[in-house]
């Protein structure tokens, strides 16, 4: 589940390369059969699902084993994801490989991270296998900075010098598809970052450096960027709100890479750099 979001297309592409067969549930199978090419002689079979609706997900769980679970954030997702465990649970799946959070904790300050911590503990008490995978800010919700920087020259946030944790979403799909595909590394709870921590005054001198013109950090008050998002970026409140959250807890609680992704992968993960390299288009 999640096959159209950018994280569940990486588990995709990872396990397509390694020949493994797998079952992509969306709302929209034309648009994801697009994405992915003619599904002639591919592993991937994409089907119809929604998590809103129990006979769907019953009838695309029936013949798998395990199931990859990563749903996009919203004031609904716990309660989709429950019903997913549920139905996989009562389906025959074997394995469940939960996309959490950070700070999944029941007081967690950051409103998701609770909620993932609610889906955690269902999980648990199902009494099916599973594995949780807890990674960092993903490197391409940075791509969301692209148009005020290529504009304005400019990087807006609410972090001041605290140091972020980045990761690569193809990175975690890779674990992902480790965690579905070899025995040892399933089970348990494993946290995914980069190799180096960056804040976002960092995230700008690189981009000066890269772009060759000055790119500048500008670090607002928590609610100005709240509003900011809300009026200039038009995402709704609670995501406003989720964006402020995430960019305090770097405040709050100083962020330090992990060595999993080098450990589970037995190679080094992506780096912020050759991210913003491979994307540096965007921003200019």
């Amino acid at each position: 589940m999640g096959a159209s979001g950018t994280t569940g297309g990486a588990l995709l592409h990872s396990l397509a390369a390694q020949g493994v067969p797998s079952r992509a549930l969306t709302r929209d199978p034309d648009r994801l059969r697009a994405r992915f090419g003619d599904p002639a002689g591919r592993p991937v079979e994409v089907v119809s699902a929604d998590a809103a609706h129990v006979d769907s997900l019953r009838a695309a769980f029936k013949g798998a084993r395990q199931l990859f679970l990563a749903m996009a954030n919203g004031p609904t997702q716990v309660e989709l994801e429950k019903r997913v465990v549920d139905t996989a649970a009562d389906s025959g799946i074997e394995h469940i490989v939960k996309i959490s959070a950070p700070a999944a904790e029941p007081d967690s300050p950051v409103a998701v991270s609770r909620g993932h911590h609610a889906v955690e503990e269902h999980l648990r008490a199902s009494g099916l296998a599973h594995t949780v995978l807890r990674p960092y800010a993903f490197m391409q919700n940075l791509l969301l900075l692209a148009p005020a920087v290529a504009a304005q020259g400019v990087v807006l946030g609410a972090m001041r010098d605290a140091p972020c944790n980045w990761v690569d979403c193809r990175d975690i799909g890779d674990v992902a598809a480790a965690a579905l595909t070899r025995p040892e590394i399933a089970g348990g709870t494993h946290v995914l970052t980069g190799s180096e921590a960056a804040g976002y005054g960092d995230l700008a001198e690189t981009l000066t450096r890269l772009l060759g013109r000055d790119v500048r950090y500008v670090d607002l008050p928590p609610h100005e960027l709240r509003e900011s998002l809300i009026h200039r970026g038009q995402l709704p409140p609670w995501l406003a709100e989720h964006v402020v959250e995430i960019q305090q807890l770097a405040v709050s609680r100083p962020e330090s890479p992990t060595d999993t992704v080098a450990r589970i992968l037995g190679r080094a993960p992506r780096t912020l750099d050759a991210f913003l390299h491979e994307n540096l288009a965007r921003f200019r």
